[in-house]
């Protein structure tokens, strides 16, 4: 019998869980939530670490107290270090008055660090030390600030080969993994996938239904874009619909040619994941015309991030000349 749906309230946010893992994972955190550990939540984007932090909150002894969340990536990097601590009035050119940082904000709380593997170097330091009850000054300030803020913290970098190319400290690794949940891709949890996609067909329209065909090709996906990526194909193929039953033919997979995965059993699939990625990447950048801005937002990553893997694949990192100085620099 397949799992069914369960949909939680975490802090306004529904969350869809299904299938023994998350069951577990849940499990876990309300353990977890009780005590004082900082815990790392790891797993690729779109598994729903951010579900898992809201949840360590919502179970917690500090769940009256505040929830404050942020994408360490999509912060602009000159300002990270004020976003996170403060800053005084005049402590740069704009600074006005007076902005206590998300750690006061938090205070007593929790702070919840998504994409902590984005943050710069220069302050993963302050960053550990304040986590070690270390007061710190404001930027441009001369008075400490002492808070008390529970840390969860999300990637999903690989922060142990970070570490090995010197980008990420070891020392805060270790200080943030005082508990570690891993969250499993969409793939490790394919009795899940069907139901799932039940369940969000029902939400954008009721009277449609998926055929059996339709099924064994979900089923069969590789899901690199995990519970996300289902949820906006899904969307899509309810508006695609023809009929009262979805064919295979609606089912817009990025591409044809990733869609069929090697089954379950045979787990070399993970072998080919940073070669789908590398793909999904570079076809994002094309539909984009090399917009880096657009493609990272397309992509649900950060622009850091984008940049950083395009290294690694060897390409060009900045947009390409021909789009000319206006296309370049146009806004989302």
């Amino acid at each position: 019998m397949p799992p069914s749906v369960r949909v939680m309230s975490l802090l306004g946010t529904d969350a869809f869980i299904c299938g023994e893992a998350l069951q577990r994972i849940l499990a876990l955190v309300e353990r977890v939530a009780q005590t004082s550990a900082s815990v790392l939540i790891t797993g690729e984007s779109g598994t729903g670490k951010e579900v898992i932090a809201r949840a360590i909150h919502q179970y917690s002894l500090r769940c009256s107290k505040p929830w404050v969340d942020v994408n360490c990536g999509a912060l602009p990097e000159h300002l990270v270090e004020s976003e996170l601590f403060g800053h005084e009035k005049g402590a740069f050119s704009g600074a006005d008055s007076m902005k206590p940082g998300l750690f006061e904000t938090a205070h007593t709380g929790t702070l919840f660090l998504d994409e902590i593997g984005e943050l710069p170097p220069q302050l993963q330091v302050k960053l550990l030390r304040v986590l070690d009850g270390v007061p710190y000054f404001r930027l441009g300030g001369v008075r400490k600030t002492t808070v008390d803020v529970r840390i969860v913290a999300a990637t999903n970098q690989k922060l142990e080969e970070a570490i090995e190319r010197g980008e990420f400290r070891r020392d805060l690794y270790h200080r943030l993994r005082q508990i570690h949940i891993p969250v499993p891709s969409l793939r490790q949890r394919r009795e899940e996938i069907v139901p799932l996609a039940e369940f969000f067909l029902a939400k954008s329209n009721p009277d449609l239904r998926f055929s059996s065909a339709c099924h064994d090709l979900l089923r069969e996906y590789s899901w690199p874009g995990n519970i996300r990526e289902l949820k906006n194909l899904v969307f899509q193929a309810s508006v695609l619909a023809a009929g009262p039953e979805i064919q295979p033919c609606e089912l817009v997979f990025p591409e044809r040619s990733t869609a069929v995965a090697t089954p379950p059993s045979a787990e070399p699939l993970f072998g080919n994941l940073e070669t789908m990625e590398q793909a999904t990447i570079m076809r994002v950048l094309r539909e984009t015309g090399g917009h880096h801005e657009r493609a990272a937002v397309a992509l649900g990553i950060s622009r850091r991030t984008l940049s950083r893997k395009l290294k690694l694949y060897g390409k060009p990192t900045e947009v390409p000349k021909y789009l000319g100085a206006n296309h370049a620099g146009q806004s989302i």
